[in-house]
């Protein structure tokens, strides 16, 4: 989930109430897009967008122990990956098995976004140990947690702008957009059926895995 801070009062001797604030950014280049699944010859810049809050209920069975289970909700998640790729005129291109040529006189370009909140409010189930409010006293501890929340299947978008053709000596060429041209429409619907696959490899992918370990301080104040 990326950089997280945490806030948490107790409300009773078993129950924590806890909010949790969640970013982290990312940047990575030349990504080759190669595989097994059709897709070939992509090289894409991409960039990891993290952010997320929401809140939990802790609840410590044995409260001088640090065992806890906790449910909870994301009210907020804008969790996301975004990729892009210019493809340089000439050079080729695989999807659904199918190669194509980008032009050169208006060179394919490619943008992807993996969006990990298709479900933005969502709830969450973690177990964990370390309790933030130490029960015993003391001002430190050491929490970690796991679980999931579950968000809904990725959603994805993929799409293409610029001209493409079918041969590397530039003779048959279309814009993508233009899918009245064979070109244009036969690329479009390798693109469709590429990303449907790709949509079918994400739809087990129902929730999303949370893992944290962190320091924390106990003010005890209450």
């Amino acid at each position: 989930m990326g950089v997280n801070l945490q806030v948490a009062t107790n409300l009773q001797r078993h129950l924590n109430l806890r909010a949790t604030g969640n970013v982290f950014n990312y940047t990575v280049n030349n990504i080759s897009a190669s595989g097994s699944d059709g897709t070939d010859g992509f090289n894409l810049n991409a960039k990891v967008n993290m952010a997320a809050a929401g809140a939990s209920l802790d609840y410590y069975p044995f409260p001088t122990h640090g065992l806890r289970l906790s449910p909870g909700v994301l009210f907020y998640n804008k969790n996301k990956i975004s990729a892009n790729a210019i493809q340089a005129g000439g050079d080729s291109f695989t999807l659904n098995d199918n190669t194509y040529y980008s032009a050169t006189a208006n060179p394919l370009n490619v943008t992807a976004n993996l969006g990990l909140n298709t479900h933005q409010q969502a709830f969450t189930s973690t177990i964990g140990w370390g309790n933030m409010i130490p029960r015993r006293g003391g001002h430190w501890s050491f929490p970690f947690e796991l679980g999931a929340a579950f968000t809904g299947t990725p959603d994805l978008k993929v799409n293409l702008a610029g001209s493409a053709c079918l041969d590397q000596a530039q003779t048959e060429c279309s814009d993508v957009s233009n899918t009245k041209n064979a070109v244009g429409a036969d690329v479009q619907s390798d693109l469709n059926t590429q990303v449907a696959k790709w949509k079918s490899d994400l739809d087990p992918l129902k929730v999303y895995p949370i893992f944290s370990f962190g320091v924390a301080y106990a003010f005890h104040i209450r």
